[in-house]
C-alpha cells in the first residue's frame, strides 16, 4: 500500500493531525537533517499503526515535505481500518 504524506517537521510533538484531501498529515519533532525527519515518520508509522519495523519506507520524497510511503506486507483493507480508527480517536 501506498500512503501521500505531508511532513512538518521540527514541530512540538511527533502526531499524526489527520488527512488533507488524499494526503496523511504528520507533525515531527526531528528536524529535516540527516534523515532524522524521515525516521521519526516512519517510526510513528509503524507505532500508530501497529507495524513491524522494517514495513514502512519511504519511497519518493525523501528530502521533500510531500513523501509517498510504502507499507509492505500488510492486506490493504485491514491497513484502512487501522488508519480510520487512528484518525477518529
Amino acid at each position: 500500500m501506498e500512503l501521500k504524506v505531508k511532513a512538518i517537521p521540527s514541530s512540538s510533538t511527533n502526531t499524526i493531525t489527520g488527512l488533507m484531501e488524499d494526503t496523511l498529515k504528520i507533525k515531527v519533532k526531528a528536524p529535516p537533517e540527516k534523515d532524522k525527519a524521515n525516521n521519526a515518520i516512519t517510526h510513528l508509522l509503524q507505532e500508530s499503526l501497529n507495524l513491524p519495523k522494517n514495513s514502512v519506507t519511504i519511497k519518493t520524497g525523501g528530502t521533500a515535505p510531500r513523501k509517498i510511503i510504502t507499507i509492505s506486507g500488510y492486506d490493504e483493507d485491514e491497513l484502512h481500518r487501522r488508519l480510520e480508527k487512528l484518525l477518529h480517536r
